[in-house]
């Protein structure tokens, strides 16, 4: 990694070819969190003020370890374009994100880019913020980062509740998420009582007193008029870099293990699809949490052939909780294509062996539909190599200092 960024050459304009400048600065918006905390409804409940009540042209980018990705599927099926960078976080991507922000522009330039970086991902203000502000200060305005939270997940690993949780080197990436925020947002507030979502509150603000915590609900919609108020007009602010042990940051996240796959659905008939997605996740759930593997997302999107690329979506968040359907298809169908995303803490031969049994299961359940594996690809994450890592002082000129 570098903290020495070259400032010289000429700037881009919003469409990427040299010249000149566009005249505002495009909105780059960030919202991380760990796996299963609601970044990507967020992200399209974000996407969706932007354009409707703001009149804003908006760019989505994705993020995964590898191809295959479930929110790409989900949010391009709500009609947004997106482009997806695959093969790495953001911070070990960063190139790769500035390119994917200017195919976004190459016709219509964005007047913001909302950013959904993986959910195992930490340390972005010093690898993904201060880049983009010092490298390309005059292309973008960088809006605070969000951290989201799962509150039941929350509340278990500070300490609130009692339940399964994640290993200590899983949880020190989980707890930097939430060092770095500027806004800790604890997403699903409708699905807990005020008790908790109290003593939530209260804990946050006391582990980490420089973010300000806000409560919403991006399914229902409650709180989000405050958090995007923050969002759209609030700048990231100078701070020390954070400090992180990047050697346990990466043994955190190659404890978790990644599959992808894409399935191929066929029948004679017409079938129920949000039944076959739940089927095949409570085989898939009934497995891990049988082998010990804990949970953290589960995914899926079920895309009918000839109905206007309408999707179906399905979320399991935690070990003891239920595949939740999200969205549903319009009618039944005869055919269509099905993503599978699973992130858990366990072998990533876990994983593969679980989502194949649970095919192989419902392809001899019934002879009149056909559920076909097209494509599988499980792994563990890379150590993160960030291509740049820099301090306040390096981006805002307010000390002398370098990098960590």
């Amino acid at each position: 990694m570098s903290s020495n960024p070259p400032t010289n050459g000429e700037p881009r304009s919003a469409d990427g070819a040299d010249g000149e400048l566009p005249s505002r600065p495009a909105r780059y918006i960030m919202i991380g969190g760990f796996l299963g905390a609601g970044k990507s409804t967020a992200v399209l409940r974000l996407a969706e003020h932007l354009k409707q009540k703001r009149q804003q042209r908006v760019g989505l980018i994705t993020n995964d370890q590898s191809v295959g990705l479930v929110d790409t599927a989900l949010m391009q099926s709500a009609g947004f374009d997106v482009q997806e960078i695959a093969g790495g976080c953001f911070c070990c991507r960063f190139d790769s994100l500035v390119q994917a922000a200017d195919r976004l522009g190459a016709d219509h330039a964005p007047d913001a880019f909302v950013a959904e970086p993986v959910g195992s991902c930490t340390d972005l203000i010093a690898t993904v913020s201060y880049p983009l502000r010092r490298i390309y200060g005059e292309k973008y305005s960088i809006a605070p980062l969000s951290v989201l939270v799962d509150p039941i997940r929350a509340a278990r690993i500070l300490g609130l509740r009692e339940g399964k949780s994640f290993s200590k080197k899983v949880v020190y990436v989980y707890r930097k998420q939430l060092e770095e925020a500027d806004l800790i947002v604890i997403n699903k507030r409708d699905q807990i009582d005020g008790d908790l979502l109290a003593a939530l509150e209260k804990e946050l603000a006391e582990q980490f007193p420089r973010a300000r915590v806000l409560a919403v609900s991006a399914r229902t919609g409650e709180g989000l008029d405050e958090w995007f108020e923050r969002i759209e007009h609030a700048e990231v602010d100078p701070r020390a870099t954070m400090p992180i042990d990047y050697d346990l940051y990466g043994e955190g996240e190659a404890l978790l293990g990644w599959l992808n796959a894409t399935v191929r659905v066929d029948a004679t008939e017409p079938i129920d699809g949000e039944t076959l997605m739940m089927d095949l996740a409570q085989a898939i759930h009934g497995d891990l949490d049988a082998a010990g593997a804990e949970i953290a997302h589960m995914k899926m999107t079920l895309t009918a052939d000839h109905q206007d690329g309408r999707t179906a979506t399905l979320n399991l968040v935690r070990n003891d909780y239920v595949p939740e359907l999200a969205q549903s298809l319009p009618e039944r169908m005869r055919g269509g294509e099905l993503l599978i995303n699973v992130r858990a803490e366990t072998e990533p031969d876990r994983l593969h062996a679980a989502v194949k049994g649970a095919i192989e299961q419902e392809s001899h359940k019934n002879g009149a539909i056909s559920v076909k594996l097209r494509h599988i690809e499980r792994f563990r994450p890379a150590k993160p190599e960030p291509t740049w890592r820099m301090s306040d002082a390096e981006t805002f000129g307010t000390a002398e200092g370098s990098a960590g």
